[in-house]
């Protein structure tokens, strides 16, 4: 598994911990309404929903809440707020590649926010589409595997499942495949008898910049780190590569 794959499992891990907080199911709450107010309040035919909601339950947030955040799609115009799904481009330490993704109420809030963290960390936020270019848009599958299963039979299974691309390491992967596969492939995994633990949009790296200084990759994980911590931020996405024996002493 690649440096940049092993920095998104070890921050996966971490949103499990994060998750008994209430910004992480502030973070969930706006991710629902926002896809209910898209493509509709049944999960059973939205997709981007039914992702979302997976993804609160996997946070372990209550099912009224997860409700309420669906009707609140519905009642948004009563209330006068309405959620905004914006992306953030910008450049870190050693002129790695951030896209932010964020889910907001007030723009101007969340634009200083995101800009502050970025001023700080020691990158720049850039324009529109400066950065973005070096990500592609993927479906994205966790999975759980037995010892007895082997590396070699999990790639196999998702090549068969339509897979594009599969890192594995010891008793997990994860499983890239088109967008507009994403709903198939889970299928196809969990009808092997693969257990899937996470099903997401996201952006893959098409190239990374390679970081072996510590204390470079100790500014860049600092950065990330307080864009992700935003209560308005979704998702951060890095083009770098961080050798795991460096990623294991910086994030802890």
């Amino acid at each position: 598994m690649s440096g940049h794959s092993k920095w998104s499992t070890i921050k996966r891990q971490k949103g499990a911990t994060d998750a008994r907080r209430g910004a992480a199911f502030t973070k969930a709450a706006n991710a629902i309404t926002l896809a209910a107010r898209e493509g509709g309040v049944d999960p059973e035919t939205n997709f981007k929903l039914r992702l979302a909601v997976e993804a609160a339950k996997r946070a372990n947030m209550p099912k009224e809440n997860i409700e309420r955040a669906i009707k609140r799609a519905i009642g948004e115009a009563k209330d006068g707020q309405r959620l905004e799904e914006i992306v953030y481009e910008g450049f870190g330490p050693a002129g790695v590649g951030i896209v932010v993704e964020a889910v907001t109420d007030n723009k101007q809030r969340t634009a200083q926010e995101v800009r502050s963290a970025f001023e700080r960390g020691g990158g720049r936020l850039s324009g529109s589409g400066s950065v973005s270019h070096f990500f592609n848009p993927v479906g994205e599958i966790v999975v759980k595997f037995s010892d007895d299963l082997g590396v070699d039979h999990i790639v196999l299974t998702a090549a068969d499942a339509g897979a594009d691309d599969v890192e594995a390491e010891k008793n997990e992967a994860i499983v890239y495949c088109k967008v507009t596969n994403l709903g198939e492939v889970k299928s196809n995994l969990e009808k092997s008898g693969l257990e899937v633990v996470e099903t997401k949009l996201s952006r893959k790296p098409s190239s990374v910049i390679e970081i072996s200084d510590e204390q470079q990759a100790s500014s860049i994980l600092s950065l990330v780190n307080k864009l992700d911590d935003l209560q308005d931020v979704q998702r951060v996405y890095v083009n770098f590569d961080i050798p795991e024996d460096v990623l294991q002493r910086e994030m802890p």
